[in-house]
């Protein structure tokens, strides 16, 4: 299991009998209630069932890419990854075709295809850095901190401020050198570059397959039996939930699902809000494809909707589970890892023009190559993370 559920916090003290039970209770029916009540305002039905079906596949499964590597890196079990890469396969297969037609049942469909930079590297190294000292990828955090983790709570409180404060610290990095992005799609042609994909991602699927065996004398399987409704979900299950359910953001959306973009919009509206801030004003939002995330309503944000139809199908599957855990108090140690990991997490992300989500999944099912760049560079931070997790009471 990940090591961003809630083993990692410490048992609450109860005042009274029956106390964790009421205050738990209390804060799932606020959340369902406020989940329920931005939902009302919200036209794009789509993207709100795509959303709680996410966080249920990422919650029954959990699914979080952080743990995949660092299981992988310490002791070499690779089932996660391997599932990360059937995701990834199922999804150039759908993806591909539809990015090369440019439409898919009149809707126009684009997908993430950015800069090779160096603003691209140096973000997915602190990203990096950040999931494992935070305990949890962006996707991770979503989805246990809907399914009522306190720690995955600070983590992604810290995440949104640390997108804006990315995105208010832009003239410092936004000028770095970059390369013009580079669609696989484009230049190779649909059929070629998918060619490709598949064959990579099968060569990686055999040799981490390969390595356990040689190492445990047997690989953990990836499918298997589940429950589908309460869990827990083989990952081959929620790797291919993922897959389809990106697919039908691109289609409902007209782009694949992106998290963290919304994190800058969050804070630097809270920063307008409370008169800290004129964000405005700042280049980062200047910029033509940004210039309207603050202006529209939150309600007609896509990225928005999504995240919060994520946090709420998590805590859906946590209750339907009956694992839904909100335990206080946290250690020191969980708390400060929570505070800078989710700091690095929500940087590195804007600066990298995207997470494990935008980035790297979303990326590579585009043809991107800034997506095997973010990868590129996360891992190595990942083992920097690895290093780091012991002085905040965390094992490696």
């Amino acid at each position: 299991m990940s090591d961003i559920i809630f083993s990692r916090l410490r048992p609450a003290q109860s005042v009274a009998p029956g106390w964790p039970f009421l205050l738990r209770g209390a804060l799932a029916v606020a959340a369902l209630g406020a989940a329920g009540w931005f939902f009302t305002a919200v036209d794009r039905v789509p993207l709100v069932v795509i959303g709680l079906t996410l966080g249920v596949a990422l919650f029954h499964a959990s699914f979080g890419f952080a743990h995949g590597f660092r299981v992988l890196i310490t002791e070499g079990r690779s089932a996660h990854v391997r599932a990360q890469l059937l995701m990834l396969g199922v999804a150039v297969l759908l993806f591909f075709p539809a990015l090369a037609a440019g439409e898919v049942a009149g809707q126009t469909v684009r997908g993430f295809v950015f800069p090779l930079g160096v603003g691209v590297i140096v973000g997915a190294f602190l990203f990096g850095i950040g999931m494992q000292i935070a305990g949890g990828c962006i996707s991770g955090t979503l989805y246990t901190a809907g399914g009522g983790s306190l720690k995955m709570a600070v983590t992604l409180v810290s995440a949104i401020g640390g997108a804006t404060l990315a995105a208010y610290t832009f003239p410092v990095w936004g000028d770095w050198p970059a390369l013009p992005g580079v669609s696989l799609i484009e230049t190779l042609g649909a059929a070629p570059a998918l060619a490709l994909n598949l064959a990579v991602f099968a060569a990686l699927f055999a040799v981490l397959t390969l390595r356990e065996r040689r190492r445990h004398g047997s690989a953990a399987p990836i499918f298997g039996k589940g429950r589908l409704l309460t869990g827990p979900w083989p990952y081959a299950w929620a790797a291919l939930a993922l897959a389809v359910l990106n697919f039908a953001t691109l289609l409902a959306a007209g782009r694949p699902w992106g998290v963290t973009q919304a994190f800058a919009t969050w804070g630097s509206l809270a920063l307008q809000s409370a008169g800290q801030a004129d964000p405005v004003f700042w280049p980062y939002w200047e910029e033509p494809v940004r210039v309207d995330f603050l202006l529209r309503p939150l309600t007609g944000d896509a990225t928005t909707i999504m995240n919060v139809a994520v946090l709420t199908g998590a805590l859906v599957a946590a209750l339907a589970a009956g694992r839904f855990a909100t335990r206080v108090p946290l250690r020191i140690g969980a708390f400060v890892g929570a505070v800078i990991g989710g700091g690095l997490l929500g940087f590195g992300a804007i600066m990298a023009t995207g997470c494990n989500i935008s980035a790297f999944f979303s990326g590579i099912a585009s043809g991107s190559l800034h997506g095997w760049l973010w990868i590129a560079a996360a891992l190595p931070g990942v083992l920097v993370g690895l290093r780091l997790r012991p002085l905040f009471g965390l094992d490696r």
